[in-house]
């Protein structure tokens, strides 16, 4: 693991258009690389899968990434077919993380655009034009679903920070001292 400066592979999948985006840093992230993977659409269900699970594999052989952040689609918002297809490429990326013994964290569309742009219900573009500030690039990322990735990399990087942050306080908390406002007299005996 990289430590302080975690690299991360954020995917948004899908079974036609799978974005991946790869970021570093905790305290000032920063961009590595990111794009798309398109599944040969002639192709049966089966080859387009292994096909999304090979080139996932590779993105992971090229950079690797210490953790793994796969979006979760609410499936509410979508048709049962189209549901299925994202499950199906969602789990060829899980697939392909698991086998190189990578930790998978999954965030739901709300909590990606919470995490990045302040807003849960935020629109692409809003995003879209966060992932660009937050990483310092000079355009927004191109297609749509790779700046999505980079999203649900920096969602992934903030929870990661949040939970050691928790830790840490959890660890240098309480010292057995009791913190008491100015002025005031504790009843504790020494």
């Amino acid at each position: 693991m990289s430590g302080l400066q975690p690299l991360v592979l954020g995917i948004d999948p899908g079974l036609r258009v799978c974005g991946w985006g790869i970021v570093r840093g905790a305290q000032r992230p920063e961009y590595v690389a990111g794009g798309v993977i398109r599944p040969k659409a002639g192709d049966s269900i089966g080859r387009r899968l292994l096909q999304l699970n090979q080139e996932i594999a590779g993105v992971i052989q090229t950079y690797g990434p210490d953790e793994v952040a796969i979006e979760e689609q609410f499936v509410g918002a979508l048709n049962p077919t189209s549901a299925l297809a994202i499950g199906q490429a969602r789990a060829a990326a899980v697939i392909a993380a698991a086998a190189h013994g990578l930790d998978v964290g999954f965030y739901a569309p709300a909590a990606v655009k919470a995490a990045v742009s302040g807003y849960g219900q935020g629109d692409k573009q809003q995003v879209q034009a966060m992932v660009k500030l937050l990483l310092g690039l000079d355009a927004v990322p191109e297609p749509a679903d790779a700046a999505d990735a980079l999203a649900v990399a920096l969602c992934h990087l903030g929870m990661r920070r949040a939970k050691a942050l928790t830790a840490a306080s959890a660890t240098n908390g309480p010292t057995g001292k009791r913190w008491k406002a100015p002025g005031t007299v504790s009843n504790r005996q020494p």
